[in-house]
């Protein structure tokens, strides 16, 4: 099949083709378009030339259609209209009203942390949207933002990609987690009862050690690292029972104190805070439903 030459196809000649067939008259067809009447004439006739027929002829005063002129106008009608109304008019996004899926990345401790107050917030004014939570780190988010059109990124992630911008939600510090009813001791904790248990990691590149050695071994002291896992729920569910301490981040160990009676308390030695930022694509930094999704995170995480 031959390919379509779009080189003669003028979006002017539509408009104007709609002129003529609205007053039948050159003329009229001309002031409506703002254009000088042999401008339309000319347009007319490359009209003919592009449509291989006369379209329009004149019978006494009036310009009449011809039988395909008749046939292509409602086509031209809608396509004009489809443009006007669905291409160049920009439609005003609101969250009542729509129905499609909040596509959110979490780092773990993040969604341990954040998605069921997210999904609340969304559903109470989004009710007939749907929310997807999508796993991220620091290593995959950029692939799974692009792959998945991720409408916002949440967590601890630094060295941000260029693509992206961001937003400060809050400083994270850190407390030393445990079971009261396998673990003795007072508070302010010593170094000694620090290094006296058996430690348990959230590690999510699975290695068992961190700063927090490096920290130590400055001082004279080592700690055992009994265990480590990726996850924040495996970690909680490891300290239950068991004679195991975890530097876990402070909201994580308040909200576990608060549902699993474990007990969270300062550690004896410094540990540096984090930061946890809103990750977004630049090129949405504008767009209503980006910037009404952020929102929503910033109130929900403050």
């Amino acid at each position: 099949m031959k390919e379509f030459n779009w080189k003669g196809v003028d979006l002017n000649l539509l408009v104007a083709f709609q002129a003529l067939f609205q007053t039948n008259s050159v003329s009229a067809a001309a002031e409506q378009c703002f254009v000088s009447q042999s401008a339309m004439s000319h347009t007319l006739q490359r009209m003919r030339v592009l449509f291989d027929d006369p379209l329009f002829e004149r019978v006494g005063a009036r310009m009449e259609p011809t039988q395909h002129a008749q046939e292509i106008a409602p086509t031209i009608d809608r396509l004009l209209g489809s443009i006007k109304n669905d291409l160049l008019v920009k439609k005003h996004f609101t969250a009542n009203g729509y129905s499609g899926v909040w596509k959110i990345g979490l780092t773990d401790y993040a969604e341990q942390l954040f998605a069921p107050a997210l999904y609340d917030a969304i559903k109470q004014q989004s009710p007939n949207s749907q929310v997807s939570f999508f796993n991220v780190n620091r290593s995959n988010y950029v692939e799974i933002a692009e792959s998945e059109g991720l409408d916002v990124v949440i967590g601890s992630i630094e060295n941000l990609n260029r693509r992206f911008l961001s937003e400060h939600l809050y400083t994270e510090q850190h407390l030393c987690l445990f079971d009261p009813s396998s673990v003795t001791t007072n508070e302010p904790m010593s170094l000694e009862d620090f290094v006296g248990y058996e430690h348990a990691l959230v590690s999510p590149d699975g290695s068992l050690q961190t700063q927090v050695d490096k920290r130590l071994a400055k001082l004279g002291y080592e700690r055992r690292v009994g265990v480590a896992s990726r996850n924040f729920l495996t970690i909680r569910r490891l300290l239950l029972g068991r004679e195991l301490l975890c530097i876990v981040p402070k909201r994580f160990a308040e909200m576990e104190m608060y549902s699993h009676d474990l007990q969270a308390i300062s550690s004896p030695i410094e540990i540096p805070d984090f930061d946890i930022r809103l990750l977004f694509l630049k090129a949405n930094q504008y767009e209503e439903k980006s910037i009404w999704i952020r929102r929503v995170v910033a109130s929900v995480v403050n």
